[in-house]
């Protein structure tokens, strides 16, 4: 059962209320308080001309004269005080309403959901997802499916009463400010009347914003939020919020991608020359951001789509690009890179080896669609003393398994096959992130020049050892250091090693097995490809160290 109404506190929105109030009502009272303070505007014009003005052009003169003067504009600075209240009644009753509006849609929108899934909801808004008749659980390919579905819904219909709820709230606390004021005399005064610009929350933005969630969130929370906003909302956020879009796991890659693509110009332009001189990653992040900039021109129109599905400024940066779209593609894999991974290889070198497994995956099975994605949401190392220190591969285990997570909610049609690549120090941020009992949303993992995953046993990942795949040729070196627990290409390890060129001993082996070009070896770029497709059974084998 997902209880809707947990953690919201008293509430005087209910279901009911918020589903079947019709707020076209709130709407004409706005109308009729917008016509009172246009009636009342009349009655001031005419009291000005008919009786400041006049007695001001007299030339009237003497005590009775000097008694008036004060009276005059105490009659007029009230007029005008009552008109601007009207006013501010009016314009509160109309955002309220449209707010209370949006807030309806919403949950009129997550019930027609929730009947169209087969999922029951009680009058206080919770949701049960074993209420299917037992046919529809029968022919249910996935129970737990089934439940994040019940409890995205459960989440859209308590962010509708929630926000309804503050809107509510809101409104009865400027009204009765507005009844307060008029009370007490002070509704009359004109400078307090004109300075009364109350922020109660109630401007539709304000709420919107108001309702974007934590950081913390997850996707499914994310994914509900999100597809609760009517486009027009999702769109304003976008173009004018899109640090708020860009890279949230929950929403879908097409949003992300047009908020990147604002976001961009933006950070080029923070960080040229009298940008912030105090981040020591400034030059590295804008010669970053450039690089995704270039990338993003050259590939504009060009297939399969590249899209920028996060961009950002925190530590060295972060960026992540996809050759076609995870939400819709049948085998999704994202590639993790290690030491040396600046924010410029997300356009550069991270980016041609997306692309090498993007080709590779079509090469393998042609009749699948594929989205390969090059991910840098952590501080990777720069230096071999830093690639020492584990902290930094742990610092990036929750966003990767978040950004996966968030791979799962936005996908539409059938699941996809999911592959996590980790190259490097790379492998030992997703051999962390793949490991029990939390585990990562993937089918498959790969690991290539690994120096080790902290793990013992391939058994030890999520995707168990029958899905974990490790490629390590001959002369790399790194995959030969064994810094972090037992080396994956080993027997003891029990992972299904593939076949790679073996390189030579001037270190290029150790960056080589995505060499997708005319005269390269592909044995490396072919086996990746087949793995992603789908096709892990169809690898060159390679024995066990």
């Amino acid at each position: 059962m997902h209880d809707t109404t947990a953690g919201r506190g008293p509430t005087a929105m209910d279901l009911a209320t918020l589903r079947d109030t019709d707020f076209t009502l709130l709407h004409g009272t706005a109308d009729a308080y917008e016509r009172l303070r246009g009636d009342f505007g009349r009655h001031l014009e005419n009291w000005r001309d008919g009786v400041e003005r006049r007695l001001t052009a007299a030339d009237w003169t003497g005590p009775a004269a000097d008694a008036a003067a004060p009276a005059l504009r105490r009659a007029t600075g009230g007029l005008t005080a009552a008109r601007t209240e009207l006013g501010q009644i009016g314009q509160a009753l109309r955002t309220g309403a449209d707010a209370l509006v949006l807030a309806q849609s919403a949950l009129r929108k997550a019930l027609e959901d929730v009947r169209a899934a087969g999922i029951a909801v009680d009058e206080h808004g919770v949701v049960d997802p074993a209420s299917a008749s037992p046919a529809d659980r029968h022919d249910s390919a996935d129970e737990g499916a089934r439940a994040r579905t019940a409890e995205a819904l459960a989440t859209r219909i308590g962010t509708a009463l929630t926000e309804a709820d503050t809107v509510d709230r809101a409104l009865a606390t400027r009204l009765r400010h507005y009844t307060a004021r008029a009370r007490d005399g002070t509704g009359l005064d004109p400078h307090r009347a004109l300075g009364d610009r109350l922020d109660l929350g109630l401007a539709p933005d304000n709420l919107l914003l108001g309702s974007v969630p934590a950081d913390g969130a997850s996707p499914v929370e994310v994914n509900a939020w999100w597809n609760a906003l009517p486009a027009d909302r999702q769109r304003w956020l976008i173009e004018e919020h899109p640090d708020l879009v860009g890279d949230r796991d929950g929403v879908p890659a097409a949003a992300r991608d047009r908020a990147n693509r604002i976001l961009l110009p933006r950070l080029i332009a923070g960080y040229r020359p009298g940008g912030p001189s105090s981040d020591p990653y400034g030059e590295l992040k804008l010669s970053g951001y450039l690089g995704i900039a270039e990338r993003l021109r050259r590939t504009d129109g060009t297939d399969p789509p590249v899209l920028l599905l996060g961009v950002g400024g925190r530590g060295q940066g972060r960026g992540i690009i996809s050759f076609g779209d995870p939400d819709t593609a049948d085998d999704v894999t994202t590639l993790v890179g290690g030491l040396g991974t600046t924010l410029r290889r997300i356009g550069g070198g991270d980016a041609d080896r997306a692309k090498a497994v993007y080709d590779a995956a079509r090469r393998a099975d042609p009749t699948r669609s594929t989205a390969s994605i090059a991910w840098l949401g952590y501080d990777a190392p720069l230096t071999f003393p830093e690639a020492g220190d584990r902290a930094r591969a742990r610092g990036g285990v929750d966003a990767y398994r978040r950004f996966l997570d968030g791979q799962r909610v936005t996908h539409r049609g059938p699941p996809a096959h999911v592959t996590a690549q980790g190259h490097s120090f790379g492998s030992l941020l997703v051999g962390l992130a793949a490991r029990g009992p939390v585990g990562i949303a993937a089918d498959d993992v790969i690991l290539v020049g690994s120096p080790g995953t902290d793990a013992s046993h391939a058994s030890e990942f999520s995707v168990g050892a029958d899905h974990t795949y490790v490629g390590a040729a001959a002369w790399d070196h790194v995959s030969h250091l064994g810094w972090y627990a037992r080396d994956p290409a080993g027997a003891d390890f029990g992972a299904r090693r593939f076949a790679v060129d073996g390189g030579s001993p001037d270190f290029t082996a150790h960056s080589s097995y995505w060499d997708d070009g005319p005269g390269d070896d592909h044995t490396s770029i072919d086996n990746i490809g087949r793995i992603v497709s789908g096709h892990g059974d169809r690898i060159s084998p390679d024995d066990p160290r």
